[in-house]
């Protein structure tokens, strides 16, 4: 019996079909990340194609999505917010004296 939460796609990745297996739920953001690769690629291609090698503008390309990444991890970390919430508990549980 097949698995009804596994689903085989294709997707378009800048001059490339590329089969895969997803879970059904992840379908979107996969085709969503291949299309944001193709786009950026395509920019960087544009930009320096005959200047650059293919593979100069493949890492470049991952370069930029991999930025985008890291600033949207770093936006929502939740640790630094987490640890002054924890702090500021305490210190009113102590003035309070509802110390746990």
């Amino acid at each position: 019996m097949a698995d009804q939460s596994k689903l085989h796609i294709r997707l378009h990745v800048y001059d490339e079909e590329i089969e895969v297996t997803v879970n059904r739920e992840d379908e979107e953001y996969y085709r969503s990340a291949a299309k944001l690769i193709t786009d950026r690629y395509n920019a960087y291609a544009q930009a320096y194609k005959g200047r650059k090698s293919e593979h100069v503008i493949s890492l470049m390309t991952l370069v930029d999505i991999a930025l985008l990444y890291q600033k949207e991890r770093a936006h929502n970390d939740t640790a630094p917010y987490d640890n002054v919430l924890a702090r500021l508990t305490k210190e009113m549980e102590d003035a309070l004296g509802t110390s746990r």
